[in-house]
């Protein structure tokens, strides 16, 4: 039997730079390898239903919103468009399993692991250093947990998922292709607090 594929993260080799990044105010890890399925669906339909009961939570329905279940977190893209990623299944498994709670209804399924990394940013300065390049409001009178917005980081297009209501935590899902280039804006962004100087 064949040895299966080695697996490489769009940031192989970063783990060591976000780890010796001087600073107490922010901390920068990457989230390799989540499984990730872009879904479409009638959220009015059945199968968006049966796809709550798959992920453990209603499919959310309001813009800019995220909501996670029990196996999975189910990301607000559109009025019938969702991205679904989830550390339980693989990629393949995950499209399998979402195509067949939404066939029936003319929704689809793709998995789309490989287009996206997670980048974890998080610490009592994360809040500043993503606003230096990302001209939405992080504020949490504005971005509480459950707020998810696609936006841009300096010339790069995110998702950015809010995780906590104090503005230090917070998960990007980055294009592969622009994993590098917002890993460097991130450890330069981050410079700055490296004596955490802001209260």
């Amino acid at each position: 039997m064949a040895d299966a594929p080695s697996r490489f993260s769009p940031l192989q080799g970063y783990a060591d730079r976000f780890a010796d990044l001087p600073s107490s105010g922010v901390s920068i890890t990457e989230e390799p390898f989540a499984a990730m399925a872009d879904l479409w669906v009638d959220p009015s339909s059945p199968a968006a239903t049966t796809v709550g009961a798959l992920l453990g939570a209603d499919l959310p329905t309001a813009p800019n919103t995220a909501v996670t279940g029990d196996t999975a977190t189910a990301i607000w893209l559109g009025p019938e468009e969702w991205l679904i990623t989830t550390a339980e299944r693989s990629g393949p498994a995950l499209e399998v399993a979402l195509q067949s709670a939404v066939r029936e209804s003319g929704g689809a399924a793709t998995d789309v692991s490989a287009q996206r990394t997670t980048i974890r940013v998080s610490g009592p300065q994360a809040r500043h250093v993503l606003a230096k390049g990302c001209s939405l409001d992080l504020h949490p009178r504005v971005a509480t947990v459950g707020t998810a917005l696609q936006t841009m980081l300096g010339l790069a297009a995110v998702v950015i998922v809010v995780l906590d209501d104090d503005g230090t935590d917070y998960r990007l899902l980055v294009r592969s292709s622009f994993a590098r280039y917002v890993a460097e804006w991130l450890l330069d962004a981050s410079s700055e607090f490296a004596a955490d100087r802001r209260p």
